[in-house]
């Protein structure tokens, strides 16, 4: 039966984006972000202290722990992964680095995982361009190829992947899972053997990294989609998927990972207008192209019209955004949607006027090409005071701040704005053919803002967004010392503390018949009135409250033992 499809795309319309630049261009937007930064506050710097504790032998593997306290997301895999680079590293070398190395292949994981999902599912018969009556629509191959390159540009320009696709949390390890589980269930009809292999990876690291509930729920429904398929014939493959389901099961009820993190749905308006207006940003702009492919491809919304290339982005993306409503951090679930939102946006490519195409191209020009020209007056502010506006407003948000000027952070910088205004130049010439050609600027500026963030921005951000000035200015007030007492830190507090002060912590002695065994102790500022009146600070007199420069809000308080230790 012949199925209505809104896709009219000629042969001319799916020019090959040269593979060459395709992986210049992931190599600049992933890359930055990962080298030359400090482990920034607070789930990054906190992550990297489990990790650290991990590797040091400070803390169990199947149950990691800092100074007693367990991760705020449960996971394993994450930080099994963190540490086993942190002991493979060389003397001398940067442990944070290190750290970072498997989140930095997670993200190129995540990519591929997207562009060869989308890519398979643009091969279904259904989701094939209309035959031309005297031949010269576009092939089969390289109609799923353009749409692949156009789902991964889609997937670059979401304004929510930049941050958390560069910290090593866990949950980028849950979006390369789930990009894994997503090329799984796309490939099942192609090739069933890595359609196993790829769902199977996909689904236990979800368990082992801190949501088994939802690698449950999204293989158990995955399954049901490719069961309702009338292209999968082979039924072995399901059961294969349907047993990787069970097995994911069992091994989270093995290690007891089962957590439930629902919340009650919000009762407000103003709620679900904060929670509205970040689905709209975070998921910037793949959400208005998405719901373009949902109208445009309506005719295909019934079980006898069954299109592959529509069902199942929509229940990955589904799935995550009611989840993000029902959780107490929605930008986290948010970010799994991503993949499945750029596979549906790329389907939207082939169905968009000439018009809404130009409106996308004059709306990202100006929008990035703006917020380019922000970063670059601030940092001119910063290195040379002029305009005076900017270097007071860095000034008054970042005090004690002193900027200097990097030539390699700057040339870097130079060449990447050079290559944008070449791209724009391009744009806007008369290469009207290709489809994925509506993401480039998207994509582009995206990479742009956050390469120069991450070059002349990047000292401002690490003075303002990591612990390492809090620490010095600690460890310059105690002096030479190897161990401190802590209490009421948080996880990130506790890691960079241990990181970039090398020392050791230990809990604050809450029993009468122990005296201290550290000459130090460091307390959260909001942690002071729950002490106020014991005797747990008896052997300590308050030294100074040191806070960090550029919050207000996050002070601690350094205290010294008065007392000697009993014999």
């Amino acid at each position: 039966m012949n199925r209505p499809t809104p896709a009219i795309v000629a042969q001319d319309a799916v020019r090959r984006l040269p593979r060459v630049a395709l992986w210049l261009f992931c190599l600049a937007y992933l890359l930055p972000g990962w080298l030359g930064r400090e482990p920034w506050k607070s789930l990054d710097m906190g992550a990297f202290g489990y990790m650290l504790a991990l590797a040091q032998g400070n803390s169990s593997w199947w149950q990691p722990l800092l100074l007693g306290q367990a991760p705020e997301i449960d996971a394993l895999l994450p930080y099994w992964l963190g540490a086993w680079f942190i002991q493979l590293s060389p003397s001398g070398w940067d442990l944070a680095l290190m750290a970072r190395v498997p989140f930095l292949l997670l993200s190129g994981l995540t990519l591929a995982g997207t562009w060869y999902g989308v890519y398979y599912l643009a091969r279904a018969p259904q989701a094939q361009p209309v035959a031309f009556a005297f031949g010269g629509e576009a092939s089969p191959k390289d109609y799923a190829r353009t749409l692949a390159d156009a789902g991964l540009l889609a997937l670059i320009a979401c304004l929510g992947l930049a941050r958390m696709a560069h910290e090593i949390t866990p949950l980028l390890v849950q979006l390369a899972c789930v990009s894994l589980v997503f090329y799984g269930v796309a490939v099942v009809v192609a090739h069933p053997g890595r359609s196993l292999t790829a769902f199977a990876l996909g689904v236990f690291g979800l368990t082992l990294s801190g949501a088994p509930s939802l690698a449950l729920i999204l293989g158990l429904g995955s399954v049901l989609l490719c069961r309702l398929d009338p292209e999968v014939q082979q039924r072995r493959a399901l059961l294969g998927l349907l047993l990787i389901c069970a097995l994911a099961a069992l091994l989270a009820q093995g290690l007891d990972l089962w957590r439930w993190r629902l919340v009650s749905l919000p009762q407000e308006a103003a709620a679900w207008r904060s929670l509205l207006r970040l689905m709209m940003w975070f998921t910037w702009p793949t959400w208005p192209l998405a719901l373009w492919t949902i109208w445009r491809w309506r005719g295909h919304w019934t079980t006898i019209r069954w299109s592959r290339h529509l069902m199942i982005p929509l229940w990955f993306a589904t799935l995550a955004l009611v989840t993000s409503v029902m959780t107490g951090s929605p930008d986290r679930t948010l970010l799994l949607a991503l993949p499945a939102l750029s596979a549906l946006a790329a389907f939207a490519l082939p169905t968009l006027r000439r018009s809404v195409k130009a409106l996308i191209d004059w709306f990202t020009l100006l929008f990035f090409s703006g917020c380019a020209l922000v970063i670059w007056v601030v940092w001119v502010a910063m290195q040379t005071g002029w305009p005076a506006q900017p270097a007071a407003n860095v000034t008054r948000l970042v005090p004690g701040f002193d900027p200097r000027f990097g030539p390699l952070a700057c040339a870097v910088a130079l060449l990447a704005t050079g290559v944008w205004c070449w791209l724009v130049r391009w744009r806007v010439g008369r290469h009207r053919a290709a489809l994925w050609k509506s993401l480039v600027l998207p994509a582009a500026g995206a990479a742009l803002c956050w390469l120069l963030l991450m070059t002349l921005w990047l000292p401002m951000l690490d003075f303002a967004r990591s612990y390492a000035p809090l620490v010095r200015n600690v460890v310059t007030l105690m002096g030479p010392t190897e161990c401190v007492q802590v209490h009421g830190l948080t996880q990130g507090q506790m890691a960079a503390f241990a990181y970039h002060g090398r020392l050791r912590l230990e809990p604050l002695v809450t029993t009468s018949e122990s005296a201290p065994s550290c000459p130090w102790l460091i307390v959260d500022s909001d942690a002071l009135p729950a002490l106020a009146g014991s005797t747990w600070l008896a052997p300590w007199t308050r030294v100074q409250t040191v806070r960090r420069p550029s919050d207000d809000n996050e002070d601690v308080v350094l205290w010294r033992r008065t007392t000697r230790r009993a014999p």
